[in-house]
């Protein structure tokens, strides 16, 4: 028995420390794409907060068929889509880059070199952002998360043919959007 299914086991037991393990073991990483998919870290926290208490919950009806992160992330996909719903209009590019704090670190380019980059990413994140859920959720688990098409269609319960269109969607769409930024980097 693998250590991850060790501590599923020992959590259906009633053993609460053992879903903490979990928690400890995935947190971060599920926290992390959530930021991407919602361009907000305080929105991404309350989604894995939210997606931690129903796996937790749902945890007997987890049949161990796919990973417990895979499982778990098409449960915090979910409430992020529900998230979503009930806080439309989505909030500006703008808060969901000062929320996130996510600025490129690089101490080798000098101050021109280190603008023209944070410009560059913040068009990048602007135009993932303008991508509608369904492509934005593709891009991220593809480009970000580096999940293989299979997977995609596992976490997002869909067919791989399409996971392929709506990536390729997206990145047509991205390429559009990012058309400028492409040609004055030639």
């Amino acid at each position: 028995m693998s250590d991850e299914a060790q501590l599923i086991a020992e959590t259906l037991a009633g053993e609460s420390a053992a879903f903490g393990q979990l928690v400890e073991r995935y947190q971060d990483r599920l926290f992390n794409t959530l930021v991407h998919v919602m361009g907000s870290a305080d929105d991404a926290l309350d989604v894995v907060q939210d997606a931690f208490v129903q796996a937790y919950l749902k945890l007997d009806t987890f049949r161990q068929s796919s990973t417990f992160y895979t499982w778990l992330y098409r449960i915090a996909f979910n409430v992020a889509a529900s998230h979503r719903r009930k806080r439309r209009p989505a909030a500006s590019v703008e808060r969901a880059r000062q929320a996130t704090q996510f600025e490129p670190v690089d101490a080798q380019p000098g101050p021109e070199d280190e603008v023209h980059r944070a410009e560059r990413c913040r068009q990048v994140r602007d135009a993932i952002a303008g991508l509608s859920d369904e492509y934005r959720s593709v891009l991220v688990l593809r480009e970000i998360d580096g999940y293989c098409y299979e997977e995609i269609a596992e976490v997002l319960d869909l067919p791989v043919g399409t996971v392929r269109s709506r990536l390729h969607r997206a990145r047509l769409q991205l390429r559009e959007q990012l058309k400028e930024v492409l040609l004055a980097e030639d």
